[in-house]
């Protein structure tokens, strides 16, 4: 005698639907939903009680994912799409990779629906006889694949509401998906790849889908059945009106900025490859003769890291569809150079629906990102380039005052803001320079504070790589101001006011290759063309870095006293003093060294004037010495035992006064020949 099924003996009439949901639920099993999809197949049936079933079969995914999709299809829509949404919010993305090194579950791991471990399966060798095991891609985690269904029964469910105002669903839906994937601690290119299959869907693109990543071919998708009409459509009497199509445009736009700007955000850098690493890719394809031999290039990481592929592929798929859906230059620059950080797409009261396209915010950070990722494919991808080209001044001077932290603090956090927002501002500074678009600052003002906004990114960020790249735009930038004492004025604030040594390292650095242009070893006085040599001539001659009058306003900052803080403090304040300002005491010790042996230096220079008038030898070399010896003796009688274990190893602490000296006696053996 053949097994009742209560599932197909209870069915209406036998019971009424809110029987037969209760007689569903206490019934609801892996085994049973073959059966309960039989039964889904009933339009009637499905459309009064699947929008009840939703959070009952999101838990048995993916064995229930032919049955969300009946529901989906044939469920009422307007009630269904509550559900889902709910659902959504309500995904749980947390621990979704045990923090273990062992190879088995932690306790009761192994009945968690979000724990797949990896499997082996049997793979026949190419003889036809033997067989060996290989490890296939572990099924992605219930969390994953929960957000794919629910997305996937959104595409179905928006095609068949019929509504004069089909934007209030929709804005319901995109707030609920952007809210479940910023819970999201991982897996977000396999959750973007979901996102673009729906919009791509609810758009009406003809785009074709982004290829799988490894892991992502258990991603479920709905087969294309037919689907029940709306019982509740309102269109008959009025159809949505062209406004209406303008609100979903624009709402899908700002949705696809905001997901743009959290999955930037949520990128690591431990491998310095900060956001998608524009400004070291863009450098490596404009000079590659930059690139250090033998070591892997950001680009050929990119290539060959799979966690980092997977980032070009998850950005491909977001830019790709803001082009489809007709995002332009014009729409992103409002948003950037707006000092407001702007509304959310996520409204305090969510039941507040944008009554036109403009009541519609994009989100700020990631117009930065869209912007950016288009303007680096010219170069990365050769696509065409805008006919209206981004400029230093005035359009990147205000994207970086407006995205980087304001200066009430005096800089101290200008330059800790997210890897990839950083990442992203220098790659259009990069891109403006290497086209020669670096415009006009309104003042020297303007221009000052864009160069000190730079540095001071080269000086507090965490990433090697934005320091350097920061450094580098500000050197040039720099050197792009045709007025010497415009760069001088600047050096000098750098020197006199910077509270961060490494930026008065930057300076000397600066002033040191001023004034190495502006006085070249081997005057121009050959029979070279006096016409062509000229102009040549005329600017070393008009330069203030070629005359003494750079180096005498910049030496009490180049050469200070130091007297006061290395050798009449205790000598525990001595030491915290040098050990900070360490790098900028070498730095002018080894400027200081260069003036003295470049012998075409010293008379246009004054060299020995610079020497004696500012009492370099009593004020700042002289400290230096009595210093060193002072702490080695402090080592030795342990004065300075307890501060070395806290600021370092004994042997690096030794190392660098063993530098400190041997440059010493190289500027005074400088100082010898000078006299």
């Amino acid at each position: 005698m053949a097994e009742r099924n209560p599932l197909l003996e209870a069915l209406p009439p036998a019971t009424d639907y809110l029987s037969y949901l209760t007689i569903i639920e206490y019934n609801l099993n892996p085994e049973s939903l073959p059966t309960l999809h039989q039964v889904l197949q009933d339009t009637k049936l499905t459309t009064n009680i699947g929008w009840d079933l939703v959070h009952l079969l999101v838990p048995l995914l993916p064995n229930s994912d032919e049955c969300l999709q009946d529901i989906a299809r044939l469920g009422n829509p307007r009630e269904v799409i509550l559900k889902v949404t709910e659902s959504l919010r309500l995904i749980d993305f947390q621990g979704l990779e045990p923090d273990t090194d062992d190879d088995e579950p932690i306790a009761g791991e192994e009945t968690n629906p979000a724990y797949h471990p990896a499997k082996t399966a049997p793979v026949e060798s190419n003889d036809g006889k033997t067989t060996q095991a290989v490890e296939t891609p572990a099924p992605l985690p219930l969390p994953v694949l929960q957000f794919a269904s629910l997305l996937s029964m959104l595409s179905t469910l928006h095609t068949r509401i019929k509504t004069q105002y089909p934007s209030r669903f929709l804005s319901t839906s995109l707030q609920a998906i952007l809210v479940s994937f910023n819970n999201a601690v991982n897996h977000k290119e396999e959750l973007i790849s979901a996102i673009v299959r729906f919009v791509t869907s609810v758009s009406g693109s003809k785009r074709p889908h982004l290829p799988p990543r490894k892991s992502s071919t258990q991603i479920l998708s709905a087969k294309s059945q037919a689907s029940a009409p709306d019982p509740e459509s309102d269109t008959a009497a009025k159809a949505p009106s062209a406004s209406e199509a303008d609100i979903q445009k624009r709402l899908l736009q700002s949705f696809i900025t905001h997901v743009f700007e959290d999955y930037m955000l949520s990128l690591t850098s431990d491998r310095d490859a900060p956001g998608l690493a524009w400004c070291s890719r863009l450098q490596e394809k404009l000079h590659p003769e930059r690139t250090v031999p033998g070591r892997p290039s950001m680009t050929d990481k990119f290539i060959l890291d799979e966690e980092l592929a997977a980032r070009l592929t998850a950005v491909g798929g977001i830019v790709a569809l803001a082009r489809d859906l007709g995002m332009e230059r014009k729409d992103l620059l409002p948003a950037m150079e707006n000092p407001d950080p702007g509304p959310s797409l996520v409204p305090d009261n969510e039941e507040e629906f944008p009554k036109t396209a403009n009541d519609i915010p994009l989100s700020k950070v990631g117009s930065l990102f869209m912007f950016a990722a288009a303007n680096v494919a010219t170069v990365l991808y050769s696509t065409p380039k805008p006919k209206d080209m981004f400029s230093i001044f005035p359009e990147h001077q205000k994207v970086l005052q407006n995205y980087i932290a304001g200066s009430s603090d005096m800089g101290e956090t200008i330059g800790t803001e997210p890897e990839a927002v950083l990442d992203a501002i220098l790659a259009l500074a990069i891109l403006a320079i290497e086209e020669d678009h670096v415009g006009e600052p309104a003042d020297s003002e303007q221009f000052s504070q864009y160069l000190q906004y730079l540095s001071l990114i080269s000086s507090n960020s965490p990433s090697p790589s934005i320091r350097y790249h920061a450094f580098y735009l500000a050197s040039t930038i720099l050197r792009s101001n045709p007025s010497d004492a415009e760069r001088l004025a600047f050096i000098r604030d750098t020197l006199e006011h910077c509270p961060f040594d490494n930026l008065k390292v930057a300076a000397i650095s600066w002033v040191k290759g001023e004034t190495i242009e502006a006085n070249p070893p081997t005057p121009n006085s050959s029979h070279e063309s006096q016409h062509q040599g000229s102009v040549h001539d005329n600017k070393y001659e008009t330069s203030v870095f070629s005359t003494p009058v750079a180096l005498d306003s910049l030496a009490p900052y180049l050469f200070p006293d130091l007297t006061h803080d290395l050798t009449t403090k205790s000598i525990t304040e001595s030491w915290l003093v040098f050990q900070q300002s360490l790098h900028f005491y070498l730095a002018s010790l080894n400027f200081y060294y260069l003036l003295l042996s470049a012998q075409h230096l010293h008379e246009p220079l004054s060299i020995g004037d610079l020497h004696s008038n500012n009492d370099v030898a009593g004020s700042f070399l002289q400290p230096l010495r009595v210093a060193s010896a002072r702490f080695k003796e402090g080592k030795a009688n342990g004065e300075l035992a307890s501060v070395w274990e806290d600021t370092g190893d004994n042997d690096v602490h030794m190392a660098e006064l063993g530098l400190l000296d041997v440059t010493l006696e190289k500027v005074t053996a400088g100082v010898a020949r000078l006299n």
